[in-house]
């Protein structure tokens, strides 16, 4: 049977939005394995605007939605209509987006809101026993929005492999369960039926990040 996912997006771009790479990497081993996939993002302002050449924010403004649209290639819904019924499985990739776009991560860290409609969309598939994907910073979602789950961000130590590892002592804040893993690994956390990857949480090559988003997209399809 054809498995339908959605996708949550954030924006185009790591700095403000979803990350192209995570996102494709996502998109791209659904369609290897068969699954009909639904893009979604709020139609809503985006937090800033990055040139990312200069990795500073601009005076510019844009709109989340249209700005996924880019990596959806116009084929994409507002958030606000995502019917979760209609769906097997929920995936998020990472990206700052996520940070500033779908919460206030990137402000606020273990005290942010995150926005109701996806608020909503998570518990809405995770009541329904559906799993959830959730890759890079992504985790922090389900952390704040599933207490007492489990995930990984990658490893809990900083290094130059793992520059962003104090996010996992954020997650053990929040009353979670954090566990470390290998950018090629994913953490299945069963109960909850929530799987997670690191993702650009490590400095590796594109290509083990690639696998890793891979292996998760599996096992999210396994449990679907």
């Amino acid at each position: 049977m054809v498995k339908r996912v959605a996708v949550i997006l954030s924006g185009c771009g790591v700095y403000d939005g979803s990350e192209v790479h995570e996102s494709s990497a996502v998109l791209v081993h659904l369609s290897r394995a068969g699954a009909k996939v639904q893009m979604f993002a709020p139609d809503v302002e985006q937090m800033h605007v990055v040139n990312h050449v200069e990795g500073k924010p601009t005076q510019e403004k844009r709109n989340v939605l249209q700005e996924s649209a880019r990596i959806a290639r116009g084929d994409i819904a507002d958030l606000a209509k995502l019917d979760p019924k209609q769906f097997d499985a929920l995936i998020i990739p990472g990206g700052f987006g996520v940070a500033k776009n779908l919460s206030s991560w990137a402000t606020e860290g273990k005290e942010c809101t995150v926005r109701p409609a996806v608020e909503t969309a998570v518990r809405a598939f995770h009541s329904a026993g559906k799993p959830l994907g959730l890759c890079c910073i992504s985790p922090v979602l389900a952390a704040k929005i599933l207490p007492g789950c489990e995930v990984t961000v990658g490893h809990d130590k900083e290094s130059n492999k793992w520059p962003y590892a104090g996010t996992a002592a954020a997650v053990k804040e929040m009353g979670c369960k954090h566990v470390n893993r290998d950018v090629g690994e994913v953490h299945v956390d069963a109960k909850n039926k929530l799987v997670t990857t690191s993702a650009f949480m490590c400095n590796a090559p594109l290509h083990q990040i690639f696998d890793g988003i891979g292996v998760m997209v599996a096992d999210v399809l396994k449990m679907a």
